[in-house]
């Protein structure tokens, strides 16, 4: 009996600890066992209510990075975006198997849209979402909606994912000369939704094809849209220009976004993780 309780104490031992050594990792504005450091910065804007919600995890598969923005204008945006983060999170900390991370973000997506579909039972809502996992030096991602994911390097940066609004259809009716660029501009559907969680036609997320390659002294950054809104590619650049550490960068973003006083400000939410 003595050796089988040996071996079961320190199979508990074992699990306890890989649970401390997540719940530790899962903290923001610090640097992760893997050696990438993370910052991150949020803001209510004008609007009455947190419709974003995010989460960091570091396991033995990677890094986990997500951000969701519940719909503006719609109710239960709080539920769905929390309900999304929440089931992606989840899904990792049980994933053992790095062979097909696609698969991953396919399956909690899928997962998340029945759950916020089941929750909402005929209302409105449903939630933007950009997940990315760093492994050693490579970033595999997915995304619906318009929160987007940027890698800065070299003092400028590169759009990873594509926006799901009916942008992209409007500029696809220009190009087959069917509307005028300046309607397509001002068309009060520009910046609708086509696909998002909580979609009744939701049916996949955009996966990137293959991982992409990373540098020491990059940095993978996560948007919801009220960032873009409030601040301009070259207004991004310039705070990342200055230097510092993520979350020095992240809080400086947020700064310039209430230094600007906008109105209608939506809610606005940045994680930046900084490749070492």
């Amino acid at each position: 009996m003595q050796p089988y309780v040996v071996v079961c104490g320190a199979a508990v031992l074992f699990a306890v600890l890989l649970i401390i050594r997540m719940r530790l990792t899962r903290s923001f504005g610090g640097r992760t066992v893997s050696g990438i450091e993370i910052g991150n910065g949020q803001t209510i804007g004008s609007r009455s209510e947190q419709d974003d919600y995010f989460a960091s995890m570091t396991t033995p598969v990677g890094t986990l990075a997500v951000v969701a923005d519940g719909i503006s204008g719609l109710e239960n945006g709080r539920m769905s975006s929390t309900l999304a983060v929440t089931t992606f999170t989840k899904a990792f900390a049980k994933l053992e198997d790095a062979s097909n991370l696609n698969a991953y973000f396919a399956g909690a997506a899928a997962q998340s849209n029945r759950g916020i579909l089941q929750n909402l039972n005929g209302q409105g809502g449903g939630t933007t979402l950009a997940a990315v996992i760093v492994r050693g030096y490579q970033l595999y991602y997915g995304a619906v909606g318009d929160s987007l994911i940027m890698i800065y390097r070299n003092g400028h940066f590169k759009t990873v994912n594509s926006k799901h609004t009916a942008e992209t259809l409007l500029e696809e009716q220009v190009l087959a000369g069917h509307m005028t660029s300046e309607e397509a501009k001002t068309s009060p559907v520009r910046n609708q939704l086509v696909n998002y969680l909580g979609y009744e036609g939701f049916e996949s997320m955009e996966l990137g094809a293959a991982p992409i390659r990373l540098y020491a002294g990059d940095h993978v950054l996560l948007c919801s849209d009220g960032i873009q809104e409030a601040l301009t590619e070259i207004e991004l650049e310039e705070i990342m220009r200055q230097g510092g550490t993520p979350q020095e960068m992240a809080d400086t973003m947020i700064d310039a976004i209430h230094n600007k006083g906008f109105k209608s400000q939506d809610n606005a939410t940045v994680i930046i993780l900084a490749i070492g």
